[in-house]
């Protein structure tokens, strides 16, 4: 299995991106989702509030200008007219809109568990304020909000002392009913609004796929676009340059340049690899002009002469060398001089550290393949390399007397 460092550097990008990406988009997918539902629970309270303030606001006037009506048209009790009103304002909505009180006269007007707790809540409160939240029934989730509704003095005309009661009022409730005996400033009771979350979440959920559908469009374009701009400005010259220094390495052949199409990072390397190319030819062609000039002079020698490496395997010989060691030139490369050697110790002291580079006529007795056996006077001369040095050992013969 390939590793991740070992990928392309385009896929390693696209992987990273597309992980920082989707990190990004998760993150703002996230987000958006939490700032819509809060979108949406603001937008709730907001319309809630105003229903319950349009079913305040008409109790109370239809309290304070009513008078004798209510007792010749039930419907005109101020309590009937705001429930009806309640109805109207919210028929094509899905908000349940009514109201509640722990002292209630109409059946319809009963809290439920929630509505009673916070009734209880508002009557310890000097000034109650408005209570909401989401709340679960029956596994649904429900919006419920609550406005408590207080009595003004138009409200103590039905509702104050028994005596003071219209007589339609007196006819439906005997006295000592708790529709009595309010004070100004007391809790009546509360507009109670409710709307399931399941609709407000439809409208979330079409909004919330849209704008994922949006984000996840602009993040996909964002990677296309990126590699491709990645794949143009960075990937293929990184590429072209590491196929050329392959074609470089492969074949020795200099000459290859690369064309610099910009001024920037890229442009520069390629410049570079250019400028190196150049030096690189220019050095090889001084190496063979070298080497062919020392070539030339070892042939022209009338001594054998061997270039060999510090264990004495031969890397070049001249043709006097081919006649003093009876083996062809192309054989004796890569043979170690010491084998030629009857006592190679004198010769190997001349290759120990510290010596000078040069020491000559050391007389050694030399063996060729085929047996016969010469005198010579040897000197050596080293020279240094990049890796390791490199020694010339020149071989005359001993002048016989």
């Amino acid at each position: 299995m390939t590793s991740f460092a070992d990928l392309p550097i385009r896929r390693k990008f696209n992987i990273l991106l597309s992980l920082l990406l989707l990190v990004l988009f998760l993150a703002s997918a996230l987000f958006t989702y939490q700032r819509q539902k809060s979108f949406v629970l603001r937008f709730a309270v907001d319309n809630a509030r105003n229903f319950a303030r349009q079913l305040i606001e008409t109790r109370d006037y239809m309290s304070s200008v009513v008078r004798g009506e209510p007792e010749q048209n039930y419907n005109l009790v101020p309590q009937v007219v705001a429930t009806q009103v309640a109805k109207r304002v919210t028929q094509n909505t899905k908000y349940y809109l009514r109201q509640v009180s722990l002292r209630y006269r109409n059946p319809l007007n009963r809290p439920d568990a929630y509505e009673a707790e916070q009734l209880k809540n508002f009557s310890g409160q000097a000034r109650p304020r408005e209570v909401y939240g989401v709340l679960d029934s029956g596994g649904k989730e429900v919006f419920r909000y609550l406005q408590p509704m207080i009595a003004t003095q138009s409200c103590l005309e039905c509702h104050g002392t028994y005596e003071s009661a219209p007589r339609f009022v007196q006819q439906r409730f005997p006295p000592g009913h708790y529709s009595y005996n309010y004070k100004v400033g007391e809790l009546i009771g509360a507009v109670s609004v409710t709307i399931p979350m399941q609709d407000l979440y439809a409208g979330l959920g079409v909004n919330f796929q849209l704008d994922l559908a949006t984000r996840g469009a602009v993040f996909f374009l964002i990677i296309l676009i990126t590699g491709m701009v990645l794949r143009r400005q960075i990937v293929d010259p990184v590429k072209q340059l590491s196929e050329e220094i392959t074609t470089v390495t492969r074949t020795g052949d200099f000459q290859h340049k690369l064309p610099r199409h910009a001024n920037d990072e890229i442009g520069q390397t390629f410049s570079a690899y250019n400028d190196l190319m150049d030096e690189l030819a220019r050095r090889t062609l001084q190496s063979r002009e070298a080497d062919e000039r020392y070539r030339l002079f070892i042939e022209l020698s009338n001594s054998a002469v061997v270039t060999f490496m510090p264990d004495g395997k031969i890397v070049i010989a001249n043709q006097k060398a081919e006649a003093l060691f009876e083996r062809s030139r192309q054989s004796l490369l890569g043979e170690p001089l010491f084998a030629f050697l009857e006592d190679d110790a004198q010769f190997r002291r001349l290759l120990m550290p510290g010596m000078k580079e040069k020491e000559e006529d050391v007389p050694v007795t030399v063996r060729g393949s085929k047996g016969k056996l010469t005198e010579v006077l040897v000197s050596v001369t080293a020279s240094r390399t990049d890796r390791e040095p490199l020694f010339t050992a020149i071989l005359r013969e001993k002048e016989t007397t």
